[in-house]
């Protein structure tokens, strides 16, 4: 799977349903190649579109949930694979990691808020 397809299930796991214009323009590519790529993750079964109650013009792209399972399977793996390296850190380099967390977490919202752009 492609770095943008994964960045798309997860911006549609963390956001709901989106806009394909919408998810264009968080993922930073077209609008004809996140069309193209939304109906490539449509025949695989990780989303499907819907129309949007509030506005019967829309169409929203949403996670099934074998697109959800693929993000939580995505995010479970890396937490596995941090825990391993931690894992081999210094009692040291661990303290150091944990106080540096909060300034992490914060670089982690503004990334988000970023990507996300104004809510809807």
């Amino acid at each position: 799977m492609s770095l943008t397809s994964a960045a798309t299930l997860a911006t549609l796991d963390r956001t709901g349903p989106r806009r394909i214009t919408d998810l264009a323009a968080v993922e930073g590519v077209t609008q004809p190649a996140m069309t193209a790529l939304v109906r490539v993750m449509e025949g695989s079964g990780l989303v499907e579109r819907r129309g949007d109650p509030s506005d019967r013009r829309v169409t929203l792209v949403c996670l099934t949930e074998a697109g959800a399972s693929y993000v939580r399977r995505r995010r479970q793996a890396g937490v596995h694979a941090f825990e391993r390296l931690i894992g081999e850190l210094t009692g040291d380099e661990v303290e150091a990691l944990v106080a540096a967390l909060p300034a992490l977490k914060h670089l982690a919202e503004l990334e988000s808020q970023d990507r996300e752009g104004p809510k809807q």
